[in-house]
């Protein structure tokens, strides 16, 4: 990666202690093509003007592939590139050269603006546009096998074709969204090759404690998304039995300091992480009005700096 900060101890006083930044998401991206989506130039110009100076590819195909005109896009703006973002079954065995093939199609366009992560997304298990049940919600042990083992394979893969970091990423309505079940995929991967992209919302989605998390694996999670929920929201989203996409829609997603985990509870725990860690913040918004990112992206931006974050 360019223009890294160390790997321990605190950055030059000039820098900030963390480097913030925002993704697709946050403007209602999920798919590289759809009509109801941000087009692409107007994300990059708002999230330029909103502050923020990193950003993430988002869905393979939304932003230019190619990367001379990715570079330029993001030069003309003042943007840099934090990562990448592939996702697949990893639990299918046969899946694995396909997903492989992807991941590497990502990476070397990464790789080529400087970044130095790819997140990795497990495939859900309820359909991320309907939510119709897709599989059960639980594997066994053969399935559990080839995920924990593919997530390996990948991150050597990535290491040794582009130099590059695998930050995998647990997700609602995935096979690796609770706590118990993070822990287990952190206790059946190599700490050298396999690192987490720690999402604090999706995370309390799940009910599960993002701070205890980040404090407890600090060795292991090597990216943060920042996110936040809405409890009320949740607790209907629960009771209903609704699936993460009607929850999305419901805006079970809120800005940071709006929801839980509670910001400063995620500041402190933050602290556990190395400086130069990156943290990105992200809101579920698809599908969304185009007018609606821009100024919760400016809010957002406002409430970390305020917090003393970036």
């Amino acid at each position: 990666m360019t223009d890294a900060f160390p790997a321990t101890g605190r950055p030059d006083p000039a820098q900030p202690r963390f480097r913030v930044g925002s993704a697709p998401d946050s403007w209602g991206v999920w798919f590289p093509s759809d009509p109801r989506q941000t087009p692409w130039t107007r994300f990059l110009d708002e999230i330029a003007r909103a502050g923020y100076e990193w950003l993430e590819l988002g869905p393979y195909g939304y932003l230019p592939t190619d990367a001379g005109t990715l570079r330029a896009e993001l030069g003309a703006r003042g943007l840099r590139l934090a990562g990448g973002t592939v996702g697949g079954p990893l639990h299918r065995r046969a899946e694995l050269g396909a997903i492989q093939a992807r991941l590497l199609d990502v990476a070397r366009l990464a790789a080529a603006l400087g970044a130095g992560h790819v997140v990795f997304l497990p495939a859900l298990y309820r359909d991320l546009s309907d939510g119709r049940p897709l599989e059960p919600a639980e594997l066994d042990e053969d399935h559990w096998r080839a995920l924990a083992g593919g997530a390996g394979h990948l991150a050597r893969v990535l290491r040794d074709e582009t130099g590059m970091r695998f930050v995998f990423h647990p997700h609602a309505e995935s096979h690796v969204e609770t706590d118990a079940q993070i822990r287990r995929f952190l206790a059946d991967t190599d700490p050298e090759l396999v690192g987490l992209c720690l999402d604090t919302g999706h995370v309390a989605y799940s009910r599960g404690d993002a701070p205890r998390l980040l404090r407890e694996h600090a060795g292991r999670i090597w990216y943060v998304h920042l996110k936040a929920v809405d409890p009320g929201v949740l607790a209907q989203v629960q009771a209903g039995r609704l699936s993460f996409a009607e929850a999305v829609k419901r805006d079970v997603m809120c800005e940071p300091g709006r929801g839980v985990p509670a910001l400063g509870d995620v500041i402190a725990a933050l602290e556990s992480l190395p400086s130069g860690t990156f943290v990105i913040v992200e809101q579920d918004l698809y599908p969304c009005d185009f007018d609606r990112p821009y100024p919760i992206a400016v809010r957002a931006r406002r409430t970390l700096q305020a917090a003393g974050i970036g």
